[in-house]
């Protein structure tokens, strides 16, 4: 994790220092009109590491590297240009094809030693006569400390030390955009490892209650025992769903509305609920089971030891560029003080319950924080007695999140 976070802040820096020259070009045009060669130079820098830096983004394959490749060669100012990953020859731009095994097998020895090397003309003879392939620069990849592959920069004379070194920092950068793929991928990772420990954590206790709920009509109401069952089915492929790491705020309260049914069914009048939802917000995309747990937690660790009747309260507000999410309860409350301290999880349990009843809030927090920032986290009013209120920001927009059919 270490790594990855040392590679994260170094392109994190690279890539603002590159914003910041790029912003000095834009003023500097605006203000005189005209560009200088120094700026204009800059600028087509910044636009070619950008197009190159996308697919490296995807990760190192074929097809992230054939839409890299020749970027990468502007970048570097070869006659050619190949990447490869640690076996395989992946893509290559320009001039060489004809020594792709020779290049290959230099990459293949760059990997595995992680030095970068320069070939002279006697290591790549071939054929052709007329052949203007004169020399090689090859420098390995390194992705977070792992050599995942190398680039190739092929020379039409003898390797000039400009040309070295360029390869070898276009090399580094390329490596750090790979380092970033692997974090993205570490993140999705994990949020589908949460997503699975949080169905885990939260499916046991409610099959039980809802099968016995759904057994007390069998006999008296079968109609509605029918219903129940219908309704538990659905509620379970949705909870269950095989794909998706995000949802619908629509699509979330229709499968609460199903849990609440059940519910409804097992503590009967005691269980109120009140919903004021807008309208416009319904679309709204967020991370899945993220709203759906807040509510689980409100009834059976607020309101089911609460005597008397309990109110659960959900609302959804249009906030301008935000939507702004409650779920309120009227319950017995937690210990504001050991929410604080970090261990809401183990606030107001009773040893009969099992020990990770509010993980849910926990784990819907960090997703939310994961993947929208620090600023988007959970915010939990409660006290002894006085009920609980979760509240959360979603963006309407927000890069990379949307739902896949």
């Amino acid at each position: 994790m270490g790594g990855n976070l040392s590679a994260f802040f170094g392109v994190v820096s690279l890539v603002t220092a590159l914003a910041a020259a790029l912003w000095a070009v834009l003023r500097l045009r605006a203000r005189r009109g005209i560009a200088t060669a120094t700026q204009r130079a800059t600028y087509e820098v910044l636009h070619t590491a950008g197009l190159a830096a996308e697919p490296l983004r995807a990760g190192l394959d074929a097809a992230g590297a054939a839409k890299a490749v020749r970027h990468l060669r502007a970048l570097v100012g070869a006659a050619g240009l190949a990447l490869t990953d640690r076996e395989v020859l992946l893509a290559l731009d320009g001039r060489g094809a004809h020594h792709g095994d020779q290049l290959l097998a230099a990459a293949r020895r760059a990997v595995s030693s992680g030095r970068s090397t320069v070939l002279r003309d006697s290591e790549l003879r071939c054929d052709l006569v007329d052949c203007p392939v004169r020399g090689a620069v090859v420098a390995p990849l390194s992705a977070d400390g792992r050599l995942v592959g190398a680039l190739v920069a092929v020379a039409d004379g003898q390797p000039a030390p400009g040309l070295v070194q360029a390869t070898l920092e276009t090399a580094h950068w390329a490596g750090d955009q790979l380092a970033l793929a692997e974090l993205d991928s570490s993140r999705e990772r994990l949020a589908r490892a949460e997503v699975r420990a949080l169905r885990a954590q939260i499916s046991p206790h409610f099959i039980y209650n809802a099968l016995t709920a759904i057994g007390s009509f069998v006999r008296t109401d079968p109609e509605r025992a029918r219903e129940l069952i219908l309704e538990f089915a659905e509620f379970t492929r949705y909870s269950f769903r095989a794909h998706g790491e995000f949802t619908t705020l629509a699509e979330e309260l229709r499968s609460i509305d199903r849990y609440l049914t059940i519910e409804r069914a097992r503590f009967g009048e005691r269980l109120q609920v009140r919903l004021q939802i807008a309208p416009e917000v319904l679309p709204v995309t967020l991370p899945f089971l993220c709203l759906q747990p807040l509510v689980e937690n409100a009834v059976r660790h607020g309101l089911s030891r609460k005597p008397g009747t309990g109110m659960v309260s959900i609302e959804a507000r249009d906030a301008g560029a935000e939507c702004h999410i409650t779920v309120e309860d009227d319950g017995v409350g937690m210990d504001p003080t050991t929410l604080a301290a970090g261990i809401a999880e183990l606030a107001g349990i009773d040893p009969t319950d099992d020990p990770g009843q509010h993980v849910g809030l926990s784990n819907v927090d960090e997703r939310l924080r994961s993947v929208f920032g620090d600023k988007f986290g959970l915010v939990v009013e409660t006290g002894l007695g006085s009920g609980t209120k979760v509240s959360m920001r979603v963006p309407k927009f927000h890069p990379g999140v949307r739902v896949h059919s």
